[in-house]
């Protein structure tokens, strides 16, 4: 049975979704696959893009009407299923994530819901036909939280909890020193203590409430309970002071978790709001949403670029540090490629819009890295484990604590004080917040210096390496060829220069790589180009011309031995030391007389050789160059650029083989290419690294990490910082579980009382967050 296939963009079937893991292309597949003559639907990924492939038969159905029916099919899936992205106010600790989801998740309609504590924020995706967004931003403010707008947070609203527990400390206070030494009466001490408790217990009173709601533990929980403890024992002072204390903390460890967060918002701030667009005839400032494609953006000397394009008209030096982290601006001239939020330099430029504000790089980046926080470090992964079951066993053994000892007369006042201070003892919090406060520093550190990780397991990974395997062509290279040397024919009575600017002459015709570096290298050398009465082009060999009726041969050896020129022993020579060093070489030849080779090699980029040296002091024991090139050649690369190994002669699909066979030795591997032919390699690494992300698609979708500026120096920075974010964590779990075993020991034997834990608690915590701050900080160590 005969077949067609018609392949379409996700966004175009499905507008606003990107992402080929998302349900509803699946469910657009099932349902375009149950119409009538279509054979097959399934996503397939063609040079890092996710396309609709739909095979059908074209005597049943045309292909505009396979068109009309992906559409209609992708109206009624976005008609019907619904995304949305709100903020969550509220969240004071990662516990609160787990409540979210559960409420919100058990709504009917409600397919998958994900909450971002570090980025505060929810994705939610629902039926439609079921459930709304109005009720699901109820059950979120049910829950105790607020979904706050933009802008009309007042002042007292933005520091409400900082004043309500500075108002409960205060009012601790004035009741102990009132009680104390000022002689006020027991009621009047006892009202501040309750004042104390209402404002320092109102924020953790509603989030432990709406847990045990939703049927979970979390540490709100346990303070509640140990306050109330205190409360009943009589030592209002006490559970004042806890409830004081601990509000303060989360106070306190909010704000430093925002200057993370303030770290990736300020790069979303860097893009311009408006641009200078001239349309019919005359310039006009109007809102970067409002730009279309193809629309020229006029960019002022010092200016940020507005938008993605491509330079028209002018030359200037843009610092494209907000995108790439290039600490130096790079020269742009017509032709080259722009980016959003970079900076002009003191040239004006004429911009043509390629993307829209919302398919920016930068855009892209910052949901890449918003996506980045939310994902969940194995370590992360194994602390959450471990509190499913820790809290509710402290739970049990505060029960116990009560209950067992004063069967064998031990006084129940003491007791039931011992096993209050063991609920805060025990609180998790340091423990919750030690790893996501971590690697939402590192991924922020990283976006700054032009380094895009996608999530917290592949900064994780970037810390364990030990093997890199690199692809030569324009990863340790620049992928482009340039002469290197040029010998000429002593006898030939020709020079260097006039050799070029012929043989430049006689390539300027051709789009052959090795052709275009001949004649940028006259160029470059400000050169003129010899003007050529014909060019015939001679496939596998080279090229014949004619210039003021001479003949020109410029090829390799077996075209010479055709034109019937002969090689001189000199000639020769040099021919084999090039071809030893693995470059390629032209011989020119005018009539029947050699005047001379040029050599041609993918010249090694600048900053290869530093970088392997860097690697090797990180701990990074093998780097591996990959390449189809010969042993011969690759070898003396590999010795050149200081790599320790290299494999040659190879296909594509070898890469890929011996990636997996790297991964089976030595267990966490990196590959690192240019995100195009090396999209296999990469996927199949244990992180895999793209070079020159801000410029390919390819690279940002196929890769773990993506360098964003065409520069091999960021990686021992992105290894450096997955270092850097593995021992602060451990440092955090150290912390974290040394203060919790500790408190536990001396509140069971009675050696701190519940404000002492207090203080330690929220103490251990607040260090664990200014520990993981010190990555934004981090630099490399030159």
């Amino acid at each position: 049975m005969s077949a067609s296939t018609l392949q379409l963009e996700i966004p175009v079937v499905l507008p606003h979704i990107e992402d080929e893991r998302d349900q509803c292309v699946g469910r657009l597949t099932e349902l375009i696959a149950a119409r009538k003559g279509i054979q097959q639907a399934h996503i397939e990924r063609q040079n890092g893009q996710a396309l609709v492939c739909l095979h059908y038969d074209p005597n049943l159905l045309s292909l505009e009407a396979v068109q009309r029916l992906a559409q209609r099919a992708g109206a009624q899936i976005t008609d019907r299923f619904h995304h949305i992205h709100l903020p969550i106010a509220g969240m004071d600790c990662s516990d609160c994530v787990t409540v979210i989801e559960h409420g919100v998740g058990r709504l009917d309609g409600v397919l998958t819901v994900s909450v971002n504590y570090a980025a505060q924020s929810m994705r939610v995706e629902f039926d439609g036909q079921k459930v709304n967004q109005a009720a699901i931003e109820h059950r979120v403010r049910s829950l105790g939280y607020t979904i706050p707008v933009a802008g009309l947070r007042s002042w007292f609203q933005e520091n409400r909890e900082l004043l309500f527990s500075l108002a409960a400390g205060l009012l601790v206070l004035l009741g102990w020193a009132g009680g104390g030494f000022l002689g006020l009466p027991g009621p009047a001490s006892l009202a501040l203590y309750l004042g104390a408790y209402l404002l320092g217990g109102w924020d953790v009173g509603r989030h432990a409430f709406h847990a045990l709601r939703e049927r979970r533990f979390d540490t709100d929980l346990l303070m509640v309970i140990a306050a109330l403890g205190a409360a009943a024992l009589g030592d209002f002072a006490e559970g004042g002071l806890l409830l004081f204390l601990f509000s303060l903390g989360h106070v306190l460890e909010e704000r430093a978790l925002d200057r993370a967060r303030a770290a990736v918002r300020a790069l979303a701030d860097l893009a311009p709001k408006t641009a200078l667009v001239r349309r019919d005839g005359k310039e006009q400032e109007l809102p970067v949403e409002s730009l279309r494609l193809d629309d020229v953006v006029i960019v002022r000397p010092g200016v940020r670029i507005p938008m993605d394009g491509i330079i028209l008209d002018g030359n200037s030096g843009v610092d494209q540090s907000s995108v790439t982290g290039e600490s130096l601006p790079i020269d742009k001239a017509p032709g080259d490629n722009v980016f959003a939020s970079t900076v002009n330099g003191e040239g004006a430029l004429e911009v043509k819009v390629t993307r829209l504000a919302k398919d920016s790089t930068l855009a892209r980046v910052m949901k890449m890295v918003e996506e980045a926080q939310a994902q969940k470090s194995p370590t992360q992964q194994i602390v959450e484990k471990f509190e499913r079951v820790f809290v509710p066993a402290v739970l049990v053994l505060t029960a116990l604590i009560i209950i067992v000892p004063p069967l064998f007369s031990f006084p129940f006042h003491d007791s039931f004080l011992r096993a209050m201070t063991l609920l805060v003892a025990a609180s998790p919090c340091a423990l919750a917040l030690g790893t996501p406060a971590t690697i939402l520093a590192g991924v922020a550190q990283a976006a700054r210096n032009g380094v895009l990780v996608k999530g917290g397991v592949h900064l994780e990974n970037l810390g364990r390496l030990k093997v890199i395997a690199f692809d030569k062509t324009g990863t340790v290279t620049h992928g482009q060829p340039e002469v290197t040397d040029i010998v000429v024919v002593p006898a030939s009575g020709w020079k260097e220069a006039d050799l070029l600017s012929l043989a430049a002459g006689a390539e300027s015709r051709s789009a052959h790589p090795l052709a275009q570096a001949v004649v940028r290298s006259a160029q470059t050398r400000g050169l003129p180009v010899s003007v050529m009465d014909e060019v015939e082009s001679l496939t596998g060999r080279g090229l014949r011309a004619v210039s003021n009726g001479k003949t020109v041969w410029i090829g390799n050896q077996k075209l010479m031995g055709e034109a019937g020129v002969p090689l001189s022993p000199d000639a020769l020579d040099h021919s084999q030391s090039f071809q030893q060093a693995g470059k390629t070489l032209m011989w020119v030849a005018v009539n029947n007389m050699l005047i001379g080779l040029i050599a041609l090699a993918d010249t090694l980029r600048r900053e290869a050789a530093p970088t392997m040296q860097a690697l090797k002091q990180l701990g990074v024991a093998h780097t591996i160059m990959l390449t189809g090139d010969n042993a011969r050649s690759a070898s003396a690369i590999a010795a050149e650029v200081g790599l320790t190994e290299f494999r040659a002669d190879l296909m594509p699909e070898d890469k890929l083989t011996i990636i997996r066979d790297l991964v089976k030795e030595y267990g966490q591997v990196a590959m690192i290419g240019d995100g195009v032919n090396d999209a296999p390699a990469l996927a199949n690494a244990t992180v895999g690294i793209a070079m020159g992300g801000a410029g390919t698609d390819v690279a940002l979708e196929t890769a773990d990490v993506a360098l964003m500026g065409d520069d091999l120096s960021k990686l021992p920075f992105a290894v450096g910082l997955g270092r850097a974010t593995r021992a602060i964590i451990m440092q955090n779990l150290f912390i974290s579980l040394g203060v919790i075993a500790l408190l536990i020991i001396t509140s069971l034997t009675g050696i701190v009382s519940i404000g002492i834990a207090i203080i330690f608690h929220e103490g251990s915590t607040l260090v664990v967050v200014a520990n993981a701050l010190r990555l934004l900080g981090y630099q490399e160590r030159k």
